[in-house]
C-alpha cells in the first residue's frame, strides 16, 4: 500500500509538472543562486530539467554502488587470508551503505525508491559499465579497489560541492570511505608485486584487463557527451569527463610504476610541455557495446540483482508490517 501511494503521488506530481510553464524570472534567479555557489535544497524551487538530471545521475550512481557489490562479493569466501576477508567484507558492506545514502538523496526529489529499483531491474536505468566485467582472480579485487575506486574518487570528490545539498552531503561521507577502498586495493596490488613470479604475473594480468575499462568510467569524450555541459552550468558537475579522466591518468600512472606494474598502453608517454601523461585511443566501441547490454557480465549482473530482490521480498514485507504495527500502537 505504501509503495502504491508513493507512486500515485509521483504520477500526480508528474502530471502537474507537465502543465507548468517555468517562469523566466524564476529560472534566472535559480541560475543566480547556482552562480553564487548556494546549495539547492529539496523544498526550494528548481527547474524540472534540473530535477530530472539529478534523478538520472543520483539513481545511476546508487545503482552502480549496489551492482558494484557483485564482482567482489563472490570473492569473500575465497579471500587468501582472514585479514583480506575482513577487509573485503567491510568494503562490500560500505558499498551497500553508499547505495542506500544515494537512494535516500534521490527520494528527496520526489521519486519513490521502489520506482528507481524497478527501472534498474527492467533495464530502463543504467549503472557504471565497469561492473559488467568479470573478476577472474584475486588480483582483480586489488585492481578494482585501486583503479575502479580510484576513478570513482576522482569523479566523486567534486560532487561534494554539487549544487544540490542532499547529494553533496551524501558524497562527503562516501568519499571518505572510498579513499580507504582505494588504498586497500593499491596495498593488495603492491603485496602481489612483492610476491612470487606467479603473483606478479597475476597482478599484471589484472592491470591489463582493468586499465581501459577504468578510463571509460568517466564517460564518453566531451565532444559527444550530451549531459556534461548543462550539468556543469548547474554545478551538478564541476569538471568535464575528459578533465577528470586526465586527473586520474596523471595520478595513477606513477603509482603503477612505483610498484613495478606496466600500463597496458604502448602509446603512453609523458608530455614535458603540458606536464600530463598522454594515452593511446580508448576503444569507445567497446564502451557503447557494454552500455547497450553486450558486456561480458551484463546478463549475469541483472539476473543476480533481480533474484536477490525477489528472494528478499519477505524481509521488506516483514519490515513494512512491523512499521505498520508500531504506527498503530502509537496512534492508539
Amino acid at each position: 500500500m505504501y509503495t502504491t501511494d508513493l507512486r500515485s503521488a509521483e504520477e500526480k506530481r508528474k502530471a502537474a509538472r507537465a502543465k507548468v510553464v517555468e517562469d523566466p524570472e524564476k529560472l534566472a534567479e535559480f541560475q543566480a543562486r547556482i552562480d553564487r555557489d548556494e546549495f539547492i535544497e529539496p523544498k526550494d524551487w528548481m527547474p524540472e530539467a534540473y530535477r530530472r538530471t539529478l534523478i538520472r545521475q543520483i539513481s545511476q550512481h546508487a545503482h552502480s554502488e549496489i551492482v558494484g557489490m557483485l564482482p567482489e562479493g563472490n570473492w569473500i569466501t575465497r579471500a587468501p587470508t582472514f585479514r583480506r576477508k575482513l577487509i573485503l567484507l567491510a568494503k562490500v558492506q560500505d558499498e551497500a551503505g553508499h547505495g542506500l545514502y544515494l537512494y535516500s538523496a534521490a527520494e528527496t526529489l520526489g521519486v519513490a525508491r521502489d520506482e528507481l529499483v524497478d527501472q534498474l531491474h527492467e533495464g530502463k536505468a543504467k549503472y557504471s559499465t565497469i561492473f559488467n566485467y568479470p573478476t577472474l582472480t584475486w588480483a582483480d579485487i586489488g585492481a578494482i579497489g585501486w583503479l575502479v575506486d580510484g576513478a570513482a574518487i576522482t569523479n566523486q570528490i567534486p560532487l561534494c560541492r554539487c549544487s544540490y545539498g542532499p547529494y553533496a552531503r551524501a558524497m562527503q561521507r562516501i568519499c571518505k570511505e572510498e579513499s580507504f577502498h582505494q588504498r586497500q586495493g593499491y596495498e593488495a596490488m603492491a603485496a602481489l608485486m612483492r610476491g612470487s613470479k606467479e603473483q606478479r604475473r597475476m597482478a599484471q594480468d589484472a592491470m591489463n584487463r582493468w586499465w581501459w575499462p577504468a578510463l571509460m568510467m568517466f564517460g564518453p569524450p566531451d565532444s559527444v557527451s550530451i549531459h556534461s555541459a548543462q550539468s556543469m552550468k548547474w554545478k551538478i558537475k564541476r569538471y568535464s569527463n575528459d578533465e577528470l579522466r586526465q586527473r586520474f591518468i596523471d595520478a595513477t600512472v606513477p603509482q603503477a610504476h612505483a610498484i613495478g606494474l606496466e600500463v597496458p598502453d604502448p602509446e603512453l608517454k609523458f608530455n614535458e610541455e603540458t606536464g600530463h601523461w598522454e594515452t593511446g585511443p580508448i576503444d569507445w566501441d567497446e564502451f557503447w557495446a557494454v552500455v547497450a547490454g553486450d558486456g561480458p557480465c551484463n546478463y549475469d549482473r541483472m539476473d543476480a540483482r533481480r533474484s536477490a530482490h525477489d528472494e528478499g521480498a519477505w524481509v521488506r514485507e516483514a519490515a513494512a508490517a512491523h512499521a505498520a504495527k508500531r504506527a498503530g500502537t502509537r496512534a492508539a
